[in-house]
């Protein structure tokens, strides 16, 4: 057979590719040792190698695999064995994968990388007791410390965790004075649902390397899980006392201290944190998230720029909480200006938004609009929270016709999304469209039946706006069963209930609503209730319920009109 130069350099490049590709982690390279057969490479047997590649460049991996399966048969060539090896499970051919890494096996016996493969197959395939003599292989040819580690990935996708743990072990139990072998068992111990074991397994680790950090946060991840975070905290102060410079030890506490809600606490291990290591921009910028939660604005500003200065890897979570930080102090226009650089990150859309919600709060109004027409987005969720933020402008404008076609634009474009017919709703009672309202509550409720707000509201509609209140009061007991406790949900059944002069009940329902939220709305129908019941005391008591909460909110609508229409 006669062969073109071009196809004799396809064939170079095909043989100098036999040790590409491997899908198993890569170990420290050795040396190949393996001979190809003695008899030379045939015509034929180039033939084949050509039509592998080809094949594989075409994407036909079944027809590659084959002929390369054929090949390390004829040749026992260890390259080619790999090759035959990758391209079988390219194909997803697992009984020519595993065949040719026997042969790769056999043909490179001290290659840790024919060790891996064979393992990984074996174990892929549920043949657990097969790959230990090649895992056993592998953790003497390789360093112990590290092989440990690397083996775990193997195991991952194993659905027999028992007979893993087993394995383990076993394999384990040849290296008593290794910790990595007893963090081995402890992973696959979790991993099958043992959790006393995987701890006892740390235990030993910790008892070999007293000092370790990565098994002591591993045991208080457990911990956490078995007894509840009280007792990881518990384990992770001891550990830091005795190891008082485990940096990472003492990151995980001072975040497990701001989780559980002691923020104090957490201050004090972030501050020891940024004295220990000054350079450390993670500590820094987590510190002032934790002044932050204390509303210590200058030590949380502190904080943020001090992270910036470092070179923080995520500048624009940062600037996204020095906008924050900004907009919480009334500094609106300097909000802006950090709410612009966050270009990037999980904080940019809320940013983006941020910066719209504070040009219409400045008055800018046009300006804010024209920003969220530019506004990239990247979902229909993202596209749903434009609309929202548009039609809230303009709702503050108390441009209602606007918002209203805002929102019936966009729901021609997304006809069933909950949020934009609700929203839909809460315009149309401003505009008198009940009979849209109606509409549009009701298709919220079929899209999500558990939707409380949705009963709520046009039971309360109902109620306050029409002679139907026997059908407002099911819809809103429907919304009180999904949320029982909800102030408004209460209000609403306490309104509806003043409607129809049950005023002992409506009363209660309004009382409950107003201490669990003094809202001026809630402080408007309690006070004229009680004054209607007029009660010995009842009176006095919506005195001094509308009087506090005109204290607070003395431009409230609704509250100024039931006070001047009752009040004499």
């Amino acid at each position: 057979m006669n062969l073109k130069p071009l196809s004799i350099a396809l064939i170079a490049v095909s043989l100098s590719a036999c040790a590409q590709s491997q899908i198993v982690v890569e170990p420290t390279p050795i040396p190949n040792t393996a001979k190809p057969s003695s008899t030379g490479l045939t015509s034929q047997m180039l033939y084949q190698i050509l039509l592998g590649e080809i094949a594989s460049q075409r994407g036909e991996l079944r027809l590659a695999a084959e002929a390369y399966t054929d090949l390390a048969s004829k040749t026992r060539d260890a390259r080619i064995a790999q090759r035959a090896v990758d391209l079988a499970q390219y194909a997803h051919q697992p009984t020519l994968a595993l065949r040719n890494a026997q042969l790769w096996r056999e043909l490179e016996p001290g290659s840790v990388k024919a060790m891996q493969n064979l393992a990984s197959l074996l174990l892929a395939n549920g043949r657990v007791k097969e790959a230990k003599p090649h895992l056993e292989a592998w953790l003497k040819a390789g360093d112990s410390v590290e092989v440990f580690p690397q083996m775990h990935a193997l195991f991952a996708r194993q659905r027999d965790k028992q007979a893993v743990l087993d394995l383990v072990t076993d394999l384990a139990t040849a290296y008593p004075a290794l910790p990595e072998a007893r963090f081995a068992v402890a992973q696959v111990a979790t991993q099958a649902g043992q959790l006393p074991r995987a701890l006892a397994a740390l235990d030993e680790a910790l008892r070999l390397r007293p000092q370790w950090e990565k098994a002591a946060l591993f045991k208080a991840q457990l911990l956490s899980r078995k007894d509840g975070d009280g007792v990881a905290l518990a384990y992770l102060d001891d550990f830091l006392r005795a190891n008082p410079a485990a940096r990472e030890v003492r990151m995980a506490y001072a975040k497990q201290l701001a989780h559980a809600g002691r923020f104090a606490d957490s201050r004090v291990e972030f501050e020891r944190l940024t004295r220990d290591a000054p350079n450390d921009p993670e500590a820094h910028f987590t510190l002032g998230l934790i002044a932050m939660q204390t509303n210590d604005w200058a030590s949380a500003r502190g904080g943020f720029l001090k992270a910036l200065d470092l070179g923080h890897p995520d500048a624009d979570s940062v600037r996204y909480y020095l906008g924050q930080l900004d907009e919480a102090e009334n500094q609106f226009e300097a909000a802006l200006k950090w709410y612009r650089q966050v270009n990037d990150g999980r904080h940019r859309f809320a940013a983006q938004l941020r910066v719209a919600a504070l040009l219409s709060h400045l008055g800018r109004g046009r300006e804010a609009r024209d920003w969220l027409a530019a506004l990239p987005v990247q979902d229909d969720a993202e596209r749903i929270q434009v609309v929202q933020a548009e039609a809230l402008i303009l709702r503050d404008a108390k441009d209602y016709p606007a918002v209203f076609e805002v929102l019936s634009r966009a729901l021609e474009k997304m006809p069933d999304t909950p949020e934009l017919l609700y929203d839909r709703a809460m315009v149309a009672e401003k505009l008198d469209r009940l009979d849209v309202l109606e509409q549009d509550l009701r298709r919220v409720i079929k899209l999500k039946p558990d939707h409380a707000h949705a009963y709520n509201a046009l039971g309360y509609t109902l109620a306050d706006r029409t002679n139907r209140l026997p059908e407002a009061v099911e819809l809103l007991k429907q919304a009180l069963k999904l949320s029982p406790d909800d102030p408004f949900i209460l209000d609403s059944m306490g309104w509806a209930q003043f409607k129809q002069k049950r005023l002992p009940e409506a009363v209660e329902h309004l009382r409950r609503a107003y201490n669990t939220k003094p809202d001026p709305e809630i402080a408007a129908h309690l006070g004229e209730a009680l004054w209607v019941k007029n009660a010995k005391g009842d009176r006095d008591e919506a005195r001094r319920v509308w009087h506090g909460s005109l204290q607070v909110h003395p431009d409230n609508e609704s509250l100024r009109e039931a006070v001047s229409r009752l009040m004499p």
